[in-house]
């Protein structure tokens, strides 16, 4: 069983493809833009674009409405073709491979994980699942902290050149248990990677295999072209961090989850996961986290998230993808986020 049936409990009905709709697997439909208010649309997209030195670029903004592209806008020297960063919008694919097995019946996401550095008996980090993984609630230690280099976790797993980080999930499964798995929710893009580690062994064939894998399952059936991940230097995706792609297709990738899952009457996802992935794992007044996707307190939209501000947002009840790419440090990216809720309030 994917989830308790209280999971899918006063969530918003996914949209449908309209029937005379064609897949944007070759390309996407265009249609005109239509909006309740055209200056507050004008006046927030340009705000998106028109940054301070402070609050960095934005290279891209891409968006669909009922399943048409209906804006698109670069700047900075990108183009439709460019290809860009994922950083943790990254997690939100990896929630894809890991449902894909699912599926497929190889894993269950509520037994204990299988990672082999805590199967020593009286080890308590036997008992964490996928799910508490998923979560973002494992009970691990894990320091996500993306400017102090001296006491981060995240940064010293990434910088994949220092010698005793080969294996990032090895890095990220040696820290200690420091809650009760299921008990303590904590961001950790180290959980992520023990998880695509599981993944890599489950699948076979290392890089190549996992990288068949993802072509095979996702970014083929998607008419995804552009995706490129990254591997550490044991094989394992860095599912955590790196998928470079362009918008057009991180807005395909929305877009799946926007259908439930489904793409051309095939089901890509199990019945139910993206209803696992948008019920509330933490909330608090700024932010909200189901399964490796992020969620809007008080609202029923949810989304992808990255470093420096990018994002792929998913309004269920408008029907609409936002895929926002750029450059923005953290402290800086509310204004913007504020412009692209402007945007959708009048789409």
């Amino acid at each position: 069983m994917l989830k308790p049936e209280s999971i899918a409990k006063n969530l918003v009905v996914l949209p449908p493809q309209p029937v005379d709709l064609p897949w944007p697997t070759e390309h996407w439909q265009m249609a005109d833009l239509e909006t309740s208010d055209q200056s507050r649309f004008d006046q927030c997209a340009s705000s998106i674009f028109d940054l301070s030195e402070a609050q960095g670029v934005t290279y891209a903004l891409v968006i669909i409405k009922k399943g048409r592209l209906i804006y698109e806008r670069y700047e900075h020297g990108a183009n439709q073709f460019y290809l860009q960063y994922s950083w943790s919008m990254a997690k939100s694919f990896t929630h894809a491979l890991v449902g894909i097995l699912v599926r497929d019946g190889k894993l269950d996401i509520y037994q204990p994980a299988d990672v082999r550095e805590w199967q020593n008996d009286g080890d308590r980090r036997r008992d964490i699942t996928l799910d508490q993984l998923l979560r973002m609630s494992s009970g691990l230690e894990f320091v996500e902290d993306y400017v102090d280099g001296g006491v981060s976790d995240v940064i010293a797993m990434l910088n994949y050149e220092r010698s005793d980080v080969r294996d990032m999930a090895a890095f990220a499964a040696s820290k200690p248990l420091i809650h009760e798995p299921g008990a303590f929710w904590s961001y950790s893009s180290g959980t992520t990677n023990i998880i695509c580690r599981i993944l890599r062994d489950l699948i076979g064939g290392g890089p190549t295999g996992m990288l068949n894998f993802m072509n095979d399952e996702i970014f083929k059936p998607l008419g995804m072209r552009s995706p490129t991940p990254r591997f550490d230097e044991s094989g394992t995706f860095i599912g955590s961090s790196f998928l470079f792609a362009t918008p057009r297709d991180f807005a395909r990738f929305g877009f799946l989850y926007l259908r439930d899952g489904l793409w051309d009457g095939k089901r890509i996802l199990p019945e139910g996961w993206v209803d696992y992935a948008r019920s509330c794992t933490y909330q608090d007044d700024e932010q909200a986290y189901g399964a490796h996707w992020w969620l809007t307190p008080g609202a029923n939209s949810f989304y992808a998230s990255g470093y420096d501000g990018q994002i792929i947002g998913l309004v269920p009840e408008k029907d609409l993808v936002i895929v926002r790419c750029g450059r923005t440090p953290e402290d800086q990216f509310p204004p913007i986020l504020e412009n692209i809720n402007g945007l959708v309030e009048v789409l």
